[in-house]
């Protein structure tokens, strides 16, 4: 995708991609990754009730990723996301050249620059080309956690239906595949990180070519200290091949990666497949979802700022009352002085 030549990359400046589904782990690989010597952007998000430990991506990559999503006629949980469908020439390369500039303030020079956004695994062809475009390489890093426990996590965050959570997974770790396919790339089991991060790790920092510093006692207690028991909810439980529709496409998703996270190197064929089925979906129901998606993502976004002015407002409204507050009570103290003066007199 990317327009003329991209420079060389850059020796020793390797750009680690955290690819995967929302609720899958992305966050918790991140801030791993971060500990053991990763660069995170300057500014990310900070945590709330869904994620109290943090999300660690970069909110203004995330607003910019939501912005191209709607301009596709797409949204982030939009089951039929992937493949990835550019814009016109002309538009695609301002789309990028945005991204390039984005990429650049959030992480500057730095040699290990870490970023995450699930949104960037549905677009990785925008964010590779933008990264080729700064002269630095890509590896990927991509989380797999069960697809129910996944859907679990929706279902309590955003009231999602099970059928649509995994379809929405399945295309998401079809893009991550499909987009890392043929560079440096390592598979990370969920549960496997919480039960033995420095196993996972190792093997990871061997994938993608040894590109972390030595881990010190101090870095050590840091990533035991940050992988708590609370990362491990919303289990799975059911049978995942029964759900209707979706359940079938993400059990042989899933299957596929697990073996991955195994260290085997199973037939990306079988991922091919299975994008087809979503494909053949697509045709058949498209049209019907991807727009309502689309509309409702913007609503979404429409509301949010409607509360964070109405926030804004109401910040600056009881400051005002406050100040008043303040002048009353020194013109109250001042009034009592002049009472005082007089009556001295």
């Amino acid at each position: 995708m990317t327009d003329g030549v991209s420079a060389a990359p850059a020796p020793g400046r390797t750009a680690v991609l955290v690819l995967g589904m929302h609720r899958s782990g992305t966050s918790a690989l991140t801030q791993v990754l971060a500990l053991a010597g990763c660069d995170l952007p300057q500014n990310v998000m900070p945590g709330d009730e869904h994620n109290a430990k943090g999300y660690f991506e970069p909110w203004r990559i995330a607003m910019f990723n939501d912005q191209r999503l709607r301009a596709g006629r797409s949204a982030w949980d939009d089951p039929f996301v992937h493949p990835y469908a550019p814009l016109p020439p002309r538009e695609e390369r301002r789309w990028i050249t945005r991204a390039t500039d984005l990429f650049e303030e959030e992480f500057g020079s730095v040699s290990r620059p870490l970023m995450k956004d699930p949104r960037v695994t549905v677009l990785a062809p925008l964010w590779l080309t933008a990264i080729a475009d700064l002269g630095l390489e890509a590896c990927a890093a991509i989380p797999v956690r069960h697809p129910l426990e996944v859907a679990g996590s929706l279902a309590k965050r955003n009231g999602f239906p099970l059928e649509k959570s995994l379809l929405v997974w399945s295309a998401y770790m079809l893009a991550a595949e499909r987009h890392s396919r043929g560079r440096r790339r390592a598979f990370v089991a969920y549960d496997a990180l919480l039960s033995d991060w420095r196993a996972e790790l190792d093997r990871v920092d061997a994938e993608l070519g040894r590109f972390l510093p030595e881990r010190s006692a101090r870095i050590e207690t840091a990533i035991d200290s940050f992988l708590t028991r609370e990362l491990r909810h919303n289990q799975a439980d059911g049978d995942l091949a029964g759900v209707p529709l979706a359940g079938p496409l993400a059990a042989q998703v899933h299957g596929w990666m697990m073996e991955a996270c195994a260290g085997a190197a199973p037939d990306p064929g079988l991922l091919d497949e299975a994008a087809a089925k979503l494909a053949d979906l697509k045709s058949s129901v498209g049209c019907l979802v991807s727009p309502v998606t689309s509309d409702l993502d913007l609503a979404r976004y429409e509301l949010l700022e409607t509360r964070q002015l109405a926030a804004y407002e109401q910040t600056r409204l009881t400051e005002a009352i406050e100040r008043a507050a303040r002048l009353e009570s020194a013109e109250a103290q001042l009034n009592a002085a002049l009472d005082d003066l007089l009556g001295e007199a």
